[in-house]
């Protein structure tokens, strides 16, 4: 696997050199994906989250077929094959490898303790830690993209890991958009800002944190979600990584997609862009009548999400042919 440098950092010597290990480590190492979708709580989030992770499925098994990818969803997503997942990559990674862990659903927080809900019993930031303990790979991305997920950061922060959440603390506990945008940062060839083809962790943090906003800024909505990254193992993540704030240089170093997979692996054809197009009008419009729930009467409610589930669900089967 190489390794994506972001156009922004100017790399000192020590960072450079760091940067080439990983180019080195990279060329005969493996990646290891764990995603889950939790809880949805909602046949309508149920769906969404499970979209969303056979989406993320796809495009890393298309564009990345030596990597070992699993993926937890509906009834499958318990605490116990999450924790098994985790077991099972323990066992087999090196720390030459990569790991990457996607949580796609809801998050909770009491004020002391953050869990991910699940099928069954939800499983805690302490408890996730704890599994992510075993795990050798000393090249470990966690993207936490649940609600209240900024609660997560600090049990989960680990040198040379980095973690990013959908939310800045455990106090946003609005259904989070982030997932939405962090998965479209895989085909918007606009991702890619240094160019590569690929797609390093901290290009798909911004372009998910950019989109994500301006989605609330059209919507004329107060945002309820500041995604935040960390990569130095402090435990407080931050909104715009930069050499400034010394946040950033792992995740420009860690590529989510890599080089020369290219990252429009559904946008590669005139009529594949306007697919995609339309998959975003019809996000837009789910996010939208998620909004505006309270006001409809529930039939309406229920009626309109699920012509718009099935038409994303078309769509979506489309761009997967």
């Amino acid at each position: 696997m190489a390794v994506t440098a972001e156009v922004g950092f100017r790399m000192r010597p020590i960072a450079l050199s760091i940067i080439c290990l990983f180019v080195a480590m990279g060329l005969h190492a493996a990646t290891f994906y764990v995603t889950s979708a939790g809880l949805g709580g909602e046949p309508d989030y149920d769906k969404r989250f499970q979209m969303w992770a056979a989406d993320i499925d796809k495009t890393l098994r298309s564009t990345e077929p030596g990597a070992n990818v699993t993926t937890l969803s509906g009834a499958d997503a318990t605490r116990v094959k999450l924790e098994a997942a985790l077991a099972d990559v323990a066992r087999q990674a090196t720390p030459e490898d990569a790991f990457v862990l996607m949580l796609i659903g809801h998050g909770t927080f009491d004020g002391e303790e953050y869990k991910f809900n699940l099928p069954g019993p939800d499983i805690s930031a302490a408890q996730l830690a704890n599994c992510l303990r075993a795990i050798r790979a000393e090249r470990q991305l966690v993207v936490n993209m649940s609600s209240a997920s900024g609660a997560a950061l600090p049990p989960l922060a680990k040198k040379n890991r980095i973690v990013i959440t959908a939310t800045q603390s455990g106090n946003e506990r609005n259904a989070t958009l982030f997932a939405r945008f962090w998965i479209q940062a895989l085909h918007d060839p606009g991702a890619d800002t240094d160019k590569s083809g690929g797609v390093s962790a901290l290009e798909a943090f911004r372009y998910a944190s950019q989109k994500t906003s301006e989605f609330y800024e059209t919507e004329k909505r107060i945002a309820t979600e500041h995604a935040v990254l960390d990569d130095t193992a402090q435990g407080k993540g931050v909104r715009n990584p930069s050499p400034q704030n010394g946040e950033g240089m792992l995740a420009a170093g860690f590529p989510l997609l890599p080089l020369g997979s290219g990252t429009t692996t559904q946008a590669n054809t005139p009529a594949k862009r306007k697919l995609l197009a339309h998959k975003e009008q019809l996000e837009t419009a789910i996010d939208r009548l998620k909004y505006q729930k309270a006001a409809i009467p529930e039939d309406e409610y229920k009626k309109q999400i699920a012509t718009l589930l099935l038409e994303l669900a078309r769509t979506q089967a489309e761009l997967d042919q």
